[in-house]
């Protein structure tokens, strides 16, 4: 959800607030468009915009056509070159093509089609907002385009249809404020999780060492069933400690978590395999376990072993899903 940001929730807000309110939405883009298809920006009645849909080449004129386009209530598709002057300007070789959706909300886009919209986002869960462009028909459904909802890719169907993937914010649940978890948890946020650290010892999981952090002091096997696991959570255990990180992996092997990854060496994580297979867990759910964790890139320092975890964690969800 990183590209929709809060979109959405600024429209609804505008709009109630009476100060009118058009959302643009990339749908389609060719070569190297600034931003990707889903991306959104918002712009109010009286000309504050939020968000972008090219990183700074055409929000200008997109801010016109949507103030235009809120004054008539009718949607509008913009189609914009975006220079190789203005693609180098924001971080690219080369530029491209993009088409942007603008829709006038409460005459276009209805307000409650929206306020539902939001409500799903808030609840963590799930929902494509389709739009038919021929027909002007707009829908919210959360089944169907299980490829789109698990690869975050919003696009142009091939009956015309525009959909848009709204996705729970990726969160990354870390047991065990260990040293690598000092490394993983900025690194995390940088890639756009939201993390979450677990750890029931005062003296490791505290506001010194993980200022400004989210931090669980509870036991991982409660923590987990507070925090609530869903496919948009990853799971990462880094105290190789079986009385921590089994009570974890009990929880975590019954629920739709994209990634488990465990620390240990290879001995650690055969014992960690027999334990569970002596509780009942099948060897179709032992094998969702990465242990030891992290992509093999010869890591030694708790730095580089952070970005191997995160390497294998963003590997799981944009290729191996």
């Amino acid at each position: 959800m990183a590209d929709v940001e809060r979109a959405p929730e600024l429209a609804l807000e505008w709009h109630k607030a009476g100060r009118g309110s058009v959302l643009a939405t990339v749908i389609e883009t060719w070569g190297s468009a600034p931003r990707r298809v889903g991306a959104q920006m918002v712009v109010s009645g009286d000309g504050q915009i939020e968000g972008s849909v090219s990183g700074g080449c055409v929000e200008g004129a997109v801010m016109v056509e949507a103030l235009e386009a809120l004054e008539e209530g009718a949607a509008r598709i913009l189609e914009f070159g975006v220079s190789d002057g203005d693609a180098f300007a924001v971080g690219l070789a080369c530029g491209g093509t993009i088409r942007i959706l603008v829709e006038p909300v409460g005459t276009v886009l209805a307000q409650d089609v929206l306020e539902t919209l939001v409500a799903a986002r808030a609840a963590r869960q799930q929902i494509a907002y389709v739009v038919d462009i021929e027909a002007e028909n707009r829908t919210l459904t959360s089944e169907g385009f299980e490829t789109r909802f698990r690869m975050d890719r919003s696009g142009m169907e091939e009956d015309g249809r525009f959909v848009a993937i709204h996705n729970p914010p990726l969160r990354m649940v870390i047991v065990g404020a260990v040293h690598i978890a000092q490394a993983l948890v900025p690194m995390a946020r940088v890639a756009g999780f939201d993390p979450i650290i677990v750890d029931p010892r005062a003296a490791f999981g505290s506001d010194a060492r993980f200022p400004g952090e989210t931090i669980v002091d509870d036991w991982p096997d409660e923590a987990l069933e507070k925090i609530g696991l869903d496919a948009r959570t990853a799971l990462v255990l880094l105290t190789h400690d079986p009385k921590l990180d089994d009570p974890a992996l009990h929880v975590a092997l019954k629920s739709p978590v994209f990634y488990i990854g465990a620390l240990g060496s290879k001995r650690t994580h055969a014992g960690r395999v027999d334990r569970l297979a002596q509780v009942g867990f099948s060897e179709d759910e032992i094998d969702r376990i990465h242990g030891p964790v992290g992509l093999n890139i010869g890591a030694a320092s708790p730095a580089e072993i952070a970005v191997s975890i995160l390497a294998e964690t963003l590997q799981v969800l944009r290729i191996n899903a």
